[in-house]
């Protein structure tokens, strides 16, 4: 055995036995507390204030360069948002729900309910995009279930997952919460543990490998996932307020975001003025893009050069491309991996930029004549996670909301169902399975414990459903059994 697989092996077998030390407190803990949960939110709230310069700062360093205001709001806004909310919402949550039964049940007094109960320990595997918002957004609801967690945070944002670790070990015991660091082999062999759910946020790619690796345990698995999320802008919208609000969500985060607009789907005879809108939105955001504090650069070298690849294999497959540049400025001689927004005119499925989540900030437009052909050229694709639509006609909405079928929507805006926490969020085939957010996340993390409570008469005897059978059981039948 080598000494890197004799380390993997080690480690796997710390992993296992966090994992079982976990499950043995949890189920010593049984039944979990409000006041227990509402303790583990409040903390996770404290650690998130306690520690934003630090997190924000680690986020700026594992990125080359980010906004210090947009991963406040990405990233730490974002985070206590959901912890707070599950604060508020918990003792609704936990509430049992009264089920309805078949007459005559409900009359001769059996009682039925459903009851949430916490599942146990639960997985959460992060990615380095929004590494603190993807950590805690989940955690949100896996705590208010009653759980304990254990998180594999990104081996590309390593200041911030070792941040992260230590915080975690300061405000919680390992037998509550505790994250695990390292590499690919370190996330695959997590992603093979026997938890009682996972959660993967990721690449399409990648979690194909999380499914298949929680299925040798028939572990429950919650699938964030990505693909290419269109745009529609309708004849009837109003196209500054479009490109602008299309412009801001591309550019956040450099467009390293599941759900930014990947491409958009315009009226024919609007695209010069789209991408004029397109041009002049973005000058008005970021006048200058290299030494702006406020534009976030590409994570690495490798995601730039993949990214450039795209628009070079769209140049040479005849597309017409559009560098956005408000300044004029030199991209070549920069110390850090920044890219303007490039859009690339008359794209075909042939190109890699059509093929792939672009996860950057390139924007291919298509052209459409009626809105018809837009819905069903996202309709011949992979289901999105999300899809957005700019517009007034109210016919038109409906036919897009009715005819397309993604993770989530938004209208006259991009990115923001997701900022909902009372809306569930989640993907649909390729884009993920499952979902969660607020009331639907802690029922995510939960088990529905179905409980039947039967009254001391003898219903089975009554109805004619007990031994010996005779008239009463064929009267019975013949009554349930008809159209």
């Amino acid at each position: 055995m080598s000494i890197a697989t004799d380390a993997i092996a080690r480690d796997t077998a710390a992993m296992q036995a966090l994992l079982e030390k976990q499950r043995a407190a949890f189920t010593a803990e049984l039944p979990v507390s409000a006041a227990v949960r509402k303790d583990r939110l409040q903390r996770a709230v404290k650690l998130i204030l306690e520690h934003k310069d630090n997190l924000v700062k680690a986020l700026s360093d594992d990125f080359g360069h980010r906004s210090i205001e947009m991963s406040l709001v990405t990233d730490i806004m974002a985070s206590v948002k959901p912890l707070k909310h599950a604060l508020k919402n918990l003792d609704g949550w936990m509430r049992p729900e009264r089920r309805k039964l078949d007459f005559p049940l409900g009359l001769l007094g059996a009682k039925a309910m459903v009851e949430y109960q916490p599942k146990g320990v639960v997985g959460i595997i992060a990615p380095w995009n929004f590494p603190v918002n993807l950590t805690f957004a989940p955690l949100a609801g896996v705590l208010a279930a009653g759980n304990r967690a254990l998180i594999k945070p990104s081996e590309f944002t390593p200041a911030t997952s070792e941040l992260m670790q230590k915080a975690f070990a300061h405000y919680f015991d390992e037998a509550e919460v505790a994250v695990i660091t390292g590499g690919p082999e370190i996330g695959k062999a997590f992603s093979e543990l026997a938890f009682d759910h996972l959660i993967f946020t990721g690449a399409t790619s990648i979690g194909r490998h999380v499914m298949a690796a929680a299925a040798k345990n028939l572990v429950p698995v919650t699938l964030e996932l990505g693909g290419k999320s269109p745009t529609i802008v309708g004849r009837s919208a109003d196209l500054a307020q479009a490109t602008e609000r299309v412009a801001m969500g591309k550019l956040m985060n450099a467009g390293q975001i599941c759900l930014a607009p990947d491409y958009l789907l315009v009226p024919q005879e609007k695209e010069g003025e789209i991408v004029e809108g397109l041009k002049a939105a973005t000058a008005r955001m970021y006048p200058t893009l290299l030494a702006n504090d406020d534009y976030t650069s590409v994570i690495s070298r490798r995601h730039r050069d993949r990214l450039e690849a795209h628009i070079e294999d769209a140049r040479a497959k005849g597309a017409d491309i559009v560098e956005v540049n408000p300044g004029n400025e030199d991209f070549s001689k920069q110390n850090t991996n920044k890219m303007p927004l490039t859009l690339i005119r008359n794209p075909t499925d042939e190109m890699t930029v059509m093929q792939e989540e672009i996860f950057g900030p390139i924007l291919p437009i298509k052209t459409y004549s009626q809105v018809d052909d837009a819905i069903g050229y996202i309709n011949k694709h992979d289901r999105p996670l999300g899809l957005y639509w700019f517009g007034t006609d109210a016919a038109e909405e409906r036919r897009v909301l009715d005819r397309t079928i993604s993770g989530g929507v938004t209208i006259n805006d991009v990115l923001f169902h997701v900022s909902a926490e009372d809306l569930p969020f989640g993907g649909v085939g390729p884009a993920g399975m499952g979902n969660y957010h607020g009331a639907d996340g802690f029922k995510t993390f939960s088990h529905a414990k179905s409980i039947y409570k039967q009254p001391k008469m003898d219903l089975a005897g009554l109805a004619g459903f007990k031994p010996p059978y005779g008239e009463k059981t064929r009267k019975a039948l013949a009554r349930e059994i008809k159209a």
